[in-house]
């Protein structure tokens, strides 16, 4: 949601409007029902931008009145992906100038990344000053956060943090293959007809798992992501956070990297079962837990794309003044040493 936040703060920046507290859309993959309020403190992204965006916490009753309460019939703006600043002030500024209010979805990605300097200078407020996590997750990613730092007090405190995609979803979607069994063939082809209905079967679709794998476009196992490290110099005596979902076929992938690294912990290990309780079931307050661990980390280990590394690695960035020490690895690179039958005898 952290994009779709800072963009939306920047466009009512740009056509001079107050702001309603975003709505998040139900992903299909996650199914995470949470309001905004349930994952970030609203009084302090509305006091935070109170001198740049007037944010309210929900329309105004005389506005809801002329759309019969319901937010849907209020005329919906629908812009193209990265569209320019111009954009907004020549077709979505005079609509609002003329009906008082406006409504633009779907939202994802919808501001250009290349905007003028104060604008970008606002998207940076919002992400690393207006956005602090709600209480009830704050609470708990701190305590997190102290546990992680004595077990690793060996190393004063120090600990490296994995960011691990190999969840089922991130698996199915990669259409990259791992064991070649049967069993992950039908899980796989279930969970993609589940998540994407029909996706991966239109017609002109090819998947062609290796050529996925030698562009490094394949998540990596857990197995990987250790003989990565363990041929960077991290040895068994590392205090590892590993950060996920849950890991698709997690007794058999995760148990070469715990052996790897005996220290390894996670949220479940860290945090008590009572404590996770309240959290289970939505994706975005366990994933704000993990964000919340590995910013605090000595190490950041980014093993795929998407929205939560590359936040993460600019908070870092911004936290430690540029000295944030984060490992990206080239995956067609590492795709080469993978597949050398040598080099597990190295």
């Amino acid at each position: 949601h952290l994009i779709e936040i800072c963009d939306a703060v920047a466009v009512a920046s740009l056509l001079n409007a107050t702001l309603v507290i975003p709505i998040f859309h139900l992903n299909n993959v996650w199914r995470d029902p949470s309001k905004f309020s349930d994952i970030f403190d609203e009084d302090r992204f509305i006091g935070t931008l109170r001198q740049h965006v007037r944010v309210v916490k929900e329309l105004p009753k005389d506005v809801l009145l002329r759309f019969n309460h319901n937010i849907s019939s209020i005329p919906n703006m629908r812009t193209k992906a990265y569209s320019s600043p111009d954009h907004y002030v020549q077709k979505v500024l005079p609509k609002l100038m003329e009906l008082g209010v406006v409504r633009i979805a779907p939202f994802s990605n919808r501001l250009a990344q290349s905007v003028p300097s104060n604008i970008q200078a606002l998207r940076c407020l919002v992400n690393y000053e207006a956005l602090r996590f709600a209480e009830p997750i704050r609470v708990l990613a701190d305590d997190m956060v102290v546990r992680m730092m004595k077990k690793s007090s060996l190393a004063g405190g120090k600990y490296v943090s994995v960011h691990l995609r190999f969840e089922e979803d991130m698996v199915a979607f990669s259409c990259c293959t791992y064991d070649g069994g049967r069993k992950e063939k039908i899980e796989m082809e279930n969970a993609r007809e589940r998540s994407w209905r029909g996706k991966f079967h239109r017609p002109g679709r090819v998947i062609n798992p290796e050529a996925n794998r030698r562009d490094g476009k394949c998540p990596l196992t857990p197995l990987e992501v250790g003989m990565m490290l363990r041929g960077m110099g991290f040895d068994n005596t590392t205090f590892l956070y590993v950060a996920s979902g849950k890991i698709y076929n997690a007794a058999k992938y995760m148990a070469p990297l715990r052996q790897m690294f005996p220290l390894l912990q996670t949220k479940d290990t860290l945090a008590l079962s009572e404590e996770l309780a309240k959290f289970e079931g939505y994706s975005s307050r366990l994933a704000a837990l993990d964000y919340t661990v590995c910013v605090q980390s000595e190490v950041f280990v980014t093993t795929q794309g998407g929205n939560f590394p590359h936040f993460l690695m600019g908070h870092r960035r911004y936290l430690l003044g540029g000295n944030a020490k984060t490992i990206k690895p080239d995956k067609r690179k590492l795709v080469l040493s993978f597949d050398d039958p040598n080099i597990r005898t190295h």
